[in-house]
């Protein structure tokens, strides 16, 4: 394996792969998410629970977050799937697990994965080097960004069918765009084919958090100013419904936390769920 700085994933990727096998460890099931495939892929040392940013405490409502849209779209794509799509991209995979949790419904699907070249090769040899493997179905598609590649080019060579619909999906991504980029791959998006549906989380502004993960989030956000990956973009509901309409989306829809924790969460004594305010998702329509 390659041990080249820009040939692994980043500390973001890793972080929500580890408190997806976190939930699995510290809270009681039901489990909302049933994934560890990431913490295989890491194998990180065995002190990765003792590190600052696991803390089982600390961490509750982020990693509720983190699995509740996860389990969202991953029930998207399944409901989709069922009317007959067979398209499924995803915008900066990182460690995304469907292809290896669900082959039953993957595997009927074209699932691209388009991601950075030097973390898309380290996963690739990873599910090589575990055993997973990568069927014919999953298409890695390398987009170098900061070169000016663009994905939907690169989609097309993978052999994505631009006559055909398709579920997008960008978790975690637009709070480092400015509203530009974010507008442009909404406009990317909404030019797919009739029936296509994206699925995207935005970060609400930091002070409309709920009080109890306003000092995580400030602190998310110092941290990723001092690597050099500012948040920038802050959108409310509101704002986002009127950026994907104002993109050419047909129909568009906010799925707030009180609508994951009455999905997810509602029969739960434990009082995880995930904050309000914080990171939610839009899903938009063609």
């Amino acid at each position: 394996m390659t041990d080249q700085p820009d040939a692994v994933p980043d500390s973001t990727a890793a972080r929500v792969a580890l408190w997806r096998a976190l939930h699995l460890e510290a809270d009681a099931p039901p489990h909302v998410l049933n994934d560890d495939i990431g913490l295989k892929l890491l194998a990180p040392d065995q002190n990765w629970r003792s590190r600052g940013d696991m803390d089982p405490q600390f961490t509750r409502p982020f990693r509720a977050s983190i699995v509740a849209r996860a389990r969202f779209i991953e029930d998207l794509v399944v409901e989709q799937a069922s009317r007959g799509l067979d398209q499924y991209v995803i915008l900066g995979a990182g460690l995304d697990s469907f292809a290896q949790r669900r082959p039953g419904i993957a595997s009927h699907l074209k699932v691209f994965e388009i991601d950075q070249p030097g973390p898309q090769a380290w996963k690739r040899q990873r599910l090589i080097e575990l055993g997973y493997g990568v069927p014919e179905w999953l298409r890695f598609v390398p987009v170098d960004f900061e070169a000016g590649d663009d994905w939907r080019d690169r989609l097309a060579t993978a052999g994505f069918d631009k006559r055909k619909p398709a579920v997008v999906v960008s978790t975690g991504v637009s709070m480092y765009l400015t509203r530009e980029a974010n507008a442009a791959t909404l406009r990317q998006v909404a030019a797919l084919a009739p029936g296509s549906t994206l699925a995207m989380t935005f970060l609400l502004p930091l002070d409309m958090a709920d009080p109890e993960v306003r000092p995580g989030l400030e602190m998310a956000e110092k941290g990723a100013r001092a690597s050099g990956t500012p948040f920038i973009s802050f959108f409310t509901p509101p704002q986002i419904l009127a950026l994907a309409q104002e993109c050419g989306f047909g129909a568009a829809r906010h799925v707030s936390a009180d609508d994951l924790t009455q999905r997810y969460f509602a029969s739960r004594t434990d009082g995880l769920r995930p904050p309000r305010n914080a990171e939610e998702l839009l899903v938009a329509s063609t």
